[in-house]
């Protein structure tokens, strides 16, 4: 009976020993297993709400379009990217490409909500960089970021949610700085005309000059000397557009000529209304009445967003690759504009063909009809910022990606039924014609664009995001 009871108490004994290690080892695979605390764990919603709020006060915001717009979302996309990469096992940072910057680490072993790190992120950002907008429209960041830390704390608690804004603060706080030392692209939009000087070269043949209605000087004539993230020196001046027209002429029959009849060609009033409804899908141009277009490109990935229903990864890397794209396309773009000086459509064509002669471009909200953007032609902003913008959102979504856009769903003043494409690039494509139908870019312009802005976001997608 002893031996009985001894030897069932040594098999109690060793059950319990094994009971206690498999207990240890299930404990040291949970410890290791961090799949709890990444960024792919949650969805798109925080990434979709801040872009939203951009889209509503860039909207309203006086000297932000295009370039500032294009700036901001660059450091904005950066600074969320750089917050959460620690969460993000596939991803690495790239904060050391850039000389002076220096990304507060996370805590090891610590928990942290990647929603509220962006959150504080956006948060932080979004309050310095719109210092001069209206108050209703200043008011939105608050109203989000309460909101969301209200939510966020209920869910996770005070130590998680307070560790992930601290984070997302510090980051942000950094990138600030460090986009404060770039002197050419800094509070841009605070003097858009900073430097212009387009009346010291007029002696150059087909130089550009403002047109009318317009503010009478050219806008951000310095921003090429801005610092990119993906572009070398070597691709901050696109192709010379004599690869496209041969020498400048006014001789009827040369090529800048016969491009210029298409664009009048374009827009006779004997042409379908597909035709212009097509500039005015693309246009963005004008303040009060849409977002501008780089945002435009921050609202299209918007929507993949929802309708992929895609995690909060794909969302963070996807607006910083197109925050970046855009933020080098401008600095490309206005660096050849201001190099090549090539006057607009419109001058050339009163000058030398119908002096009658107007774009399509009008503005609802002030009355005022053919306007022409005021800064020099060749390459097209919107072609560029578009092209840049198309490849960067493939690298995250395929480059067979079909959609259909709603961005201008909700507008009257025109037929802002949506269009569908099979891919990014087809949209960019058709943005990029839009501008001559609209009567404010020649054919060389949009095509430079579309290969130049290509060129841009490839140069951006082979940043090194994976490790």
């Amino acid at each position: 009976m002893k031996t009985k009871n001894f030897t069932l108490y040594s098999l109690m004994v060793v059950v319990g020993i094994l009971l206690f290690f498999g207990s240890c080892k299930t404990d040291t695979i949970d410890q290791a297993d961090d799949s709890f605390d990444r960024v792919s764990n949650y969805n798109y919603q925080i990434v979709h709400e801040w872009n939203n709020v951009w889209l509503e006060i860039e909207k309203e915001a006086a000297g932000y379009r295009p370039c500032p717009t294009a700036n901001a979302l660059g450091y904005i996309g950066l600074s969320s990217y750089e917050a959460c990469v620690s969460g993000m096992p596939e991803y690495a940072s790239i904060a050391h490409l850039y000389p002076g910057l220096n990304i507060p680490k996370i805590s090891e072993n610590q928990e942290y909500f990647w929603p509220a790190v962006i959150n504080a992120s956006n948060n932080y950002l979004f309050e310095k960089l719109f210092p001069h907008v209206d108050q209703t429209q200043y008011a939105k960041i608050k109203t989000l970021n309460n909101k969301s830390e209200k939510a966020f704390l209920t869910e996770v608690g005070d130590q998680v949610y307070y560790r992930s804004k601290n984070h997302g603060e510090a980051v942000a706080s950094v990138i600030w700085d460090w986009m404060k030392t770039d002197a050419a692209t800094f509070d841009g939009y605070i003097d858009p005309f900073k430097e212009s000087n387009w009346e010291d070269r007029l002696n150059e043949k087909g130089a550009w000059t403002p047109t009318v209605p317009g503010p009478g000087e050219g806008m951000f004539p310095i921003w090429g000397k801005g610092r990119p993230f993906a572009i070398k020196a070597d691709l901050k001046l696109c192709r010379d557009y004599k690869t496209y027209v041969g020498e400048y002429s006014e001789t009827p029959g040369s090529g800048l000529y016969v491009q210029a009849l298409e664009v009048m060609a374009q827009n006779t009033p004997s042409l379908s209304y597909q035709t212009e409804w097509v500039g005015e899908f693309w246009s963005d141009d004008l303040l009060e009445l849409t977002f501008s277009p780089p945002s435009r490109w921050l609202a299209i990935a918007d929507q993949v967003y929802v309708i992929e229903n895609a995690n909060l990864e794909d969302a963070v890397v996807a607006n910083a690759k197109v925050g970046l794209a855009l933020h080098d396309a401008a600095i490309g773009a206005w660096n050849s504009k201001y190099f090549y000086n090539l006057e607009r459509p419109e001058t050339y064509i009163k000058r030398l063909v119908d002096p009658s002669w107007e774009p399509n471009l009008s503005n609802p909200l002030t009355g005022d009809n053919g306007i022409s953007p005021s800064f020099p032609a060749y390459p097209s902003g919107h072609a560029t910022f578009g092209a840049a913008s198309a490849e960067a959102l493939a690298s995250v979504f395929g480059y067979s990606y079909g959609m259909t856009d709603n961005c201008h769903r909700n507008r009257t003043e025109f037929s802002g039924y949506p269009r569908t494409f099979s891919s990014f690039y087809e949209m960019a494509l058709e943005n990029a014609w839009s501008r001559v139908p609209l009567g404010v870019h020649y054919r060389m312009d949009a095509e430079e664009g579309m290969r130049y802005g290509t060129e841009i976001g490839r140069s951006v997608n082979k940043l090194p995001w994976k490790k």
